[in-house]
């Protein structure tokens, strides 16, 4: 069998170098070419997976033609989502888009529709792939904990300059700040756009696909900064209140040590309730049979759900519909909650789910 001809385009967000790092492991994954308008931000790419100046592109028409992808991996600005996808999309390719879906519903609508019929659109939500994550999934699909009724999650990071790909410790400057896409309003900056899809994307997961119906949300004013670095945002249900808070600032990265409050979901059910924690061994579960909390110790991800590159080429190669928070489906969920929280912190009022 042929490999998979991937190629990596805009590098606005620094998660493509991770993702590259999941092509070139791949033994049926061939990376056939960069792309990125600014040639500086694929330098280390280049040297990291020994890519030759032929793949190396600074134009997207250019690198469709010659690199002739079968996957692209888009990693632009929120706000140019769209704007890639339907750039990408003619050459007929399946595309994964490194998370969020987009800056608004509309955009990521835009998106679903420039797609072929017969290829896929995945969003990759890194968090899925952590194991306490997915051994929460499994347990609530068992019926651990009962009926899911609501969730609470903590999001954030010291901020998104603190690091680069393979999690890299940086100290940005203050000039880094005034330069990154990450603190423009325009380019779908902010703590909220950054980091409230995971919650309530993998909410909208962990709750099988359920919908609220009204939203709530806060964000704080820092002055000098056109975007939030904290939210707090609730969600009302049928079966009661969700809550996600988004920050940029905590203590520590929840990937070396867990800040306080600690970074990851609490979700209720009707029997129970169960505690998955950002990168830590075990989940904590609760029930009323065992009403003490017990540490379960996390699932070993196993091919074909280690990581998105290898999920989406296993999708592709099988037919296998995309599933979970990668599906459009989910994914279009959560970013309904998080433009009706956008709506509602700039409104400074409760608001319907937007449609």
């Amino acid at each position: 069998m042929a490999k998979f001809r991937i190629a990596g385009i805009n590098f606005d967000h620094f998660h493509m170098g991770d993702l590259l790092r999941m092509v070139h492991e791949h033994p049926d994954a061939e990376l056939v070419g960069i792309c990125d308008a600014q040639p500086e931000r694929m330098v280390e790419a280049t040297r990291n997976f020994a890519i030759p100046a032929s793949a190396v592109f600074t134009d997207v028409a250019r690198c469709m033609e010659q690199a002739r992808p079968d996957v692209v991996i888009l990693c632009p600005a929120a706000a140019r989502h769209a704007e890639y996808t339907q750039l990408v999309a003619p050459y007929g390719v399946h595309v994964l888009m490194e998370k969020p879906f987009a800056a608004t519903l509309a955009q990521a609508d835009a998106m679903i529709a420039a797609m072929p019929a017969d290829k896929l659109l995945a969003v990759n939500w890194p968090l899925r792939w952590d194991p306490a994550a997915a051994t929460a999934k499994r347990l609530l699909d068992e019926g651990t904990i009962g009926e899911v009724r609501s969730y609470s999650h903590y999001g954030g990071n010291r901020g998104p300059l603190y690091h680069g790909a393979d999690k890299i410790e940086k100290e940005p400057t203050a000039a880094d700040k005034a330069a990154s896409w990450f603190y423009s309003k325009a380019a779908g900056g902010g703590s909220l756009l950054d980091y409230l899809g995971y919650g309530t994307t993998l909410g909208t997961w962990f709750m099988d696909g359920r919908s609220p119906i009204e939203v709530t949300a806060v964000t704080d004013g820092t002055p000098g900064l056109e975007v939030d670095e904290h939210s707090v945002v609730v969600s009302r249900y049928a079966s009661g209140l969700s809550k996600c808070e988004t920050r940029w600032g905590t203590f520590t990265d929840p990937w070396t040590i867990q800040p306080q409050p600690r970074a990851g979901f609490i979700i209720c059910g009707s029997e129970g309730t169960l505690a998955c924690y950002d990168y830590e061994p075990c989940v904590h579960l609760q029930t009323r049979e065992h009403p003490a909390v017990r540490q379960i110790p996390n699932d070993t991800l196993r091919a074909p759900e280690r990581n998105p590159v290898e999920y989406l080429l296993h999708c592709i190669a099988t037919g296998t519909p995309l599933s979970g928070p990668l599906s459009p489906a989910i994914s279009r969920i959560g970013q309904q909650i998080v433009d009706s929280a956008v709506l509602s912190a700039l409104e400074k009022r409760t608001v319907a789910l937007v449609k």
